[in-house]
């Protein structure tokens, strides 16, 4: 199969069937493929977009596209969701959550640090402080959905060239890479959480001290 027929039969799969976040655990295999990420009407109010004339986005659809290389459960329902049972998602390992952190920042009182605090480099990877990770992952468990085309066992192209064609055809509002219709707000969005995370600094003793006097 060419890359346009793959991207056909993928398009068909995603704008198809879609279980929310929670639910997903039960019907996403443990496969490698494309994955979208969709909105329900509250998402796309909360993150702007519902009048936001710079977009061309609605609940049905996809919010962003992406692809698991080597499995959704690993990528998606672990990496991004934490809807595993044990699995803890954290955004400094996810280009989706940080995307959604920073539309959502205000909305969800999120602040942005170094991805690794001892060591803290990276800015643009940031990591959210505090129970901002749970506050994150909350949100999405309430709001969004998940659709999956699992690729076939002899991929015939490259995984990578499916999702450009995807992306080129959705045009989804939270993908930047490769994204003709990107999202200039997002950008700005994310290189402010950036800044951010690079002016955190380590508490003083006496700032820890205070903290648990408190």
């Amino acid at each position: 199969m060419t890359v346009f027929d793959l991207a056909a039969d993928a398009i068909a799969a995603l704008t198809g069937t879609r279980w929310s976040i929670t639910d997903a655990p039960a019907h996403v295999p443990a496969r490698p493929g494309l994955y979208a990420i969709y909105g329900d009407e509250q998402a796309h109010r909360e993150l702007g977009l519902l009048e936001d004339a710079e977009v061309r986005s609605a609940p049905e659809l996809p919010l962003y596209v992406g692809k698991a290389e080597a499995s959704f459960v690993e990528r998606d329902l672990k990496d991004h969701f934490a809807a595993v049972s044990g699995s803890t998602a954290r955004t400094g390992g996810s280009t989706v959550r940080r995307s959604f952190a920073a539309l959502l920042r205000g909305q969800l009182e999120l602040c942005a640090v170094p991805r690794n605090l001892d060591n803290p480099r990276y800015f643009s990877m940031y990591s959210l402080a505090g129970d901002g990770d749970a506050q994150l992952t909350a949100w999405m468990h309430e709001h969004l959905s998940l659709a999956v085309w699992a690729a076939p066992v002899q991929l015939s192209a490259k995984l990578v060239d499916v999702e450009t064609a995807l992306i080129r055809h959705f045009t989804p509002v939270m993908n930047i890479d490769k994204n003709p219709r990107k999202l200039a707000r997002l950008t700005v969005a994310r290189k402010a959480m950036s800044a951010e995370a690079k002016e955190w600094r380590p508490p003083t003793q006496a700032a820890r001290e205070a903290e648990r006097d408190q």
